[in-house]
């Protein structure tokens, strides 16, 4: 598909650029572009068998051009493959070189949506980033007040509470946190403006990027840092559990020992042994063993031990 960037995006339909003074979008195969690629006069070389390999979403800025890729997480679902395409861009447009389809639906989306009063390749890209970090903000949102009902659970000692998920969350959020990282430097190569394919009062586009994204990179920041504090939290009321618990068989085994020693003692049988045949001797030993465990848990509970 092809592009011109007018008040809108508009579609060509013969897929030729009539006016080469026009910005264009072109959203191509990788297939195409090993067809088509001189169409677009960008004097590079991007072999499309590549574009399957991409692991890293970035940009670099070339002799006469600016190629990168992208790699985009799924925000569905982190464990599964992220979606990657690349580009290459110069003063005349911008080429996406896409076999998933995400660029082409992007693209699409801004074409439906957006209008603009100072139409510019610098705006598209904008809103082109911007889409693929819409909706962030409201995901961080979204962990922060799952964290805090996690957080809620563990201090008030509910059983339902799993350590999994605050895992499973940390991922997600450091996936982002790089995927953000990445983004910042790309819209950096795009601010520096090294090859002068950008107009300098459109740059302020690239700052307004960098600001958002370094927005989201703060809070996917402080979420990490959250997630490693209910861990510590999780592993602290564990930690009070097994002592409480310790404290309770302690305390058990102290109120035993005494009796635990008399039954010791008079099962030595031992043939002179005077209380073996007095008559009282077994009711004074059940009194005599009553009133040490009854003294031991006054004691324990005045030193709050039970």
């Amino acid at each position: 598909m092809l592009y011109v960037i007018e008040e809108t995006l508009r579609s060509l339909e013969s897929e030729t650029l009539q006016n080469k003074n026009t910005p264009y979008v072109a959203v191509i195969s990788g297939e195409q572009w090993k067809n088509r690629r001189e169409q677009f006069d960008m004097g590079i070389e991007i072999d499309p068998g590549d574009v399957s390999n991409i692991v890293t979403t970035k940009a670099e800025a070339n002799y006469d051009s600016i190629t990168g890729t992208f790699s985009i997480p799924n925000r569905l679902d982190f464990t599964q493959k992220d979606t990657t395409f690349a580009f290459a861009l110069d003063e005349k447009g911008i080429v996406f070189i896409d076999d998933s389809g995400t660029a082409l639906r992007i693209t699409t989306q801004i074409q439906n949506t957006k209008k603009w009063r100072v139409p510019c390749l610098e705006r598209f890209i904008y809103d082109f980033i911007d889409q693929l970090i819409n909706g962030d903000q409201q995901l961080m949102s979204r962990y922060e007040w799952e964290l805090y009902g996690l957080e809620s659970a563990i201090t008030h000692e509910q059983d339902s509470v799993s350590i999994d998920r605050v895992n499973d969350i940390r991922g997600d959020v450091r996936d982002l946190h790089n995927h953000y990282e990445q983004l910042l430097d790309m819209a950096e190569v795009f601010t520096e403006n090294e090859n002068n394919f950008f107009l300098k009062e459109n740059l302020r586009y690239f700052r307004l990027l960098t600001d958002r994204i370094e927005r989201l990179l703060d809070t996917s920041s402080a979420i990490s840092d959250y997630t490693m504090q209910i861990r510590d939290l999780y592993k602290m009321h564990l930690d009070i559990k097994q002592n409480n618990i310790m404290t309770i068989l302690t305390a058990v085994t102290t109120i035993f020992m005494p009796l635990t020693l008399i039954v010791g003692w008079y099962g030595m049988n031992f043939r002179y042994m005077p209380e073996l045949n007095y008559k009282w001797s077994y009711p004074v030993l059940t009194i005599i063993s009553v009133i040490v465990v009854a003294v031991n848990i006054i004691v324990f509970k005045k030193k709050k031990w039970m």
